[in-house]
């Protein structure tokens, strides 16, 4: 590589794509950890595997028994006598064995993919699963790019391992003890002599091994950054557009992409010696057959039929060998996939389930913060000895500069986290102690950034309760006035939108949202900067609406737009973790405290527009 191409290669700003938690770690290999992996094999035991071995041992032991039907019958018996009755039913029934191991490999072909495929499908689903389940602390720490990979690349890279490697793995083996079984049968020192190359060729073949498995290692790694960068840059492209960021953006792109390529090649190049040094064991063994075994011949040692079954199984003996190569080059790379798969799936969330947690059966919405005391990390305490009280179906208003505080309450509130001190109570009820889903089933969330899948308008909505009727999603769309502008789209309900809902304005998109959460008919509801990216006009018919939605439910809205919560039966003015002031408008108002300011101060600034 050229000094220039090296020095962006390595250049400082790709730092941002280097996660601490994605590195590659110097392990033996696990065979703790290839058992676990094949235990996906387990379901398939008595159906799909059983067939397939069945197909793997009558192809191998047809190939077995054919080099001895030439040489020792065909040759030695049929052609030495000029026995043509018994050399034509040799190879009547020589073709029959290859017709039987023709069907063999054909159904271990089928069934082995089968297999396969249900297992990548099978880990695949329980991978999505598990990470489904994991707490937000997991996903702060770690790119959306970098779990994408785990997910479809890693799984992928084993998919050649489930779908030839274990049953070649196993007809190989058979194949090789077979053939030196024969090979000492028909002549021990001929078939000493040409084997002597194996102890080299194991010694190599072992000192390659954990380099190989090291570089494998990095592929993942780089390949993990590589969609890393192409998800944040797609995420982010009118940003990169409007900044006219694109050529640095490109370069970024050529130092990760080059990394990968880079690890790639140097991992094919050490897996690809093996190939090779096979070939050139085979070649010195060739030599040694044609030399040594000729020498047999002329002293009367062995007969040629058995020189001929020889050479066959000696030609055979380097073909599995070689594909062993290839099946450890597979395990190796299976191993550098499953460490990564595993860590994910040994991975458990923060925010733990307790066995004997319960239900809430008939959540009432009374939210009670005692002494509360979080920290993200070590060095940042989010809120410090918080202690407040939400009434059943009251509207509490969070509100402070950014970092006071105000989204870690909700997050503390809906149990993404869990207090570092303190506790959380609804009705009572520590939520440590309550299952998950019950919790959550009764809340819901209304972000600033609302997201909207691809689909239609009408499943983005029914997301919020997916039994609901096509009446009470529309009952819901209207209640929030997003059902006029629905009826002007091209389809009405049945709209498509893209990924994201593009083709949405914000004030569309934050709707639909509204109508989520409504339809879902929660007793808390949660409403983050909700009506941040919404007009005034639209941002009218919200404060409407949101006097149906917040009706006999605990609320609680965080906003820098205080007009918004001029309503709120309680304010509570964070700063920096701790609560500075509460009350309703008109008291602290009258207070003239923190409050006061920050109305003054938004006043102030609408004046000047």
């Amino acid at each position: 590589m050229a000094k220039q191409e090296k020095e962006k290669y390595q250049s400082p700003h790709l730092k941002r794509f280097y996660y601490p938690l994605d590195r590659a770690v110097e392990k033996p290999f696990n065979w703790k950890q290839m058992t676990r992996l094949l235990l996906y094999v387990k379901p398939y035991a008595k159906t799909l595997l059983p067939g397939a071995m069945l197909a793997m041992l009558i192809t191998t032991l047809v190939r077995l028994a054919v080099p001895i039907l030439i040489g020792q019958l065909v040759i030695d018996v049929a052609i030495k006598d000029e026995n043509v009755t018994l050399l034509t039913y040799l190879i009547i029934i020589i073709s029959v064995m290859y017709v039987l191991s023709y069907l063999g490999n054909h159904f271990r072909i089928k069934w082995v993919n089968i297999l396969g495929q249900k297992v990548i499908h099978d880990l695949r689903r329980q991978l999505f699963s598990h990470v489904q389940r994991l707490s937000h602390n997991f996903f702060d720490k770690r790119s959306a790019g970098s779990i994408l990979v785990r997910i479809l690349n890693d799984v992928n890279s084993l998919q050649e391992l489930f779908t030839n490697g274990i049953i070649n793995l196993l007809m190989d083996i058979v194949m090789l003890v077979g053939i030196i079984v024969i090979l000492f049968t028909l002549s021990p020192q001929l078939a000493l002599a040409v084997l002597i190359i194996l102890p080299l060729m194991f010694y190599i073949s072992t000192k390659l091994r954990r380099n190989i498995r090291r570089s494998w290692q990095n592929v993942r790694i780089q390949k993990s950054r590589l969609n890393s960068h192409l998800n944040e840059s797609m995420q982010g492209i009118r940003i990169t557009q409007s900044f006219s960021q694109e050529s640095e953006n490109t370069e970024y792109f050529d130092g990760v992409n080059t990394d990968n390529f880079e690890t790639e090649r140097l991992a094919m190049k050490k897996s690809a010696y093996f190939g090779p040094f096979v070939e050139m064991s085979n070649a010195i063994g060739t030599v040694i057959l044609i030399s040594f075994g000729a020498h047999l011949i002329l002293n009367n040692t062995i007969e040629i039929g058995d020189f001929v079954s020889f050479a066959f199984y000696l030609g055979m003996f380097w073909e599995p060998i070689s594909r062993l190569g290839q099946i450890y080059n597979q395990l190796l790379v299976a191993m550098a996939s499953s460490e990564r798969i595993f860590e994910f799936l040994d991975e458990q969330p923060n925010v733990e389930e307790k066995a004997n947690a319960r239900e809430f059966t008939d959540m009432k919405g009374h939210i009670e913060f005692d002494h509360v005391e979080f920290s993200y990390d070590d060095d940042r305490v989010a809120l410090h000895e918080i202690s407040l009280e939400m009434k059943v179906g009251q509207t509490v208003a969070l509100v402070g500069h950014t970092g006071s505080g105000k989204s870690t309450i909700a997050n503390l509130i809906s149990r993404f986290y869990d207090p570092t001190k303190g506790t959380v109570k609804i009705d009572g009820n520590d939520l440590r102690d309550m299952k998950l889903d019950s919790l959550r089933n009764n809340i819901s969330v209304v972000l600033q950034d609302t997201f909207i899948f691809s689909g239609s308008i009408i499943e983005n909505i029914r997301f919020g309760r997916p039994t609901a009727t096509d009446e009470e999603v529309k009952e819901a769309a209207k209640v929030v006035g997003a059902h006029d502008f629905i009826l002007r789209l091209a389809d009405g309900y049945e709209t498509e939108v893209e990924e994201r809902g593009n083709i949405l304005s914000a004030g569309e998109r934050q709707l639909l949202s509204f109508a989520r959460a409504l339809l879902a008919n929660p007793r808390i509801l949660i409403l983050d900067e909700a009506t941040a990216s919404i007009d005034t006009e639209t941002e009218v018919k919200i404060q409407k609406a949101l006097k149906k939605l917040l009706h006999g439910r605990t609320a609680i809205m965080i906003a820098h737009r205080l007009s918004t919560i001029r309503e709120a039966d309680n304010i509570i003015v964070l700063e920096h973790g701790r609560i500075l002031e509460q009350g309703n408008h008109d008291e602290l108002m009258k207070h003239r405290g923190e409050y006061y300011g920050l109305v003054k101060s938004q006043f102030e600034m609408l004046e000047e527009l």
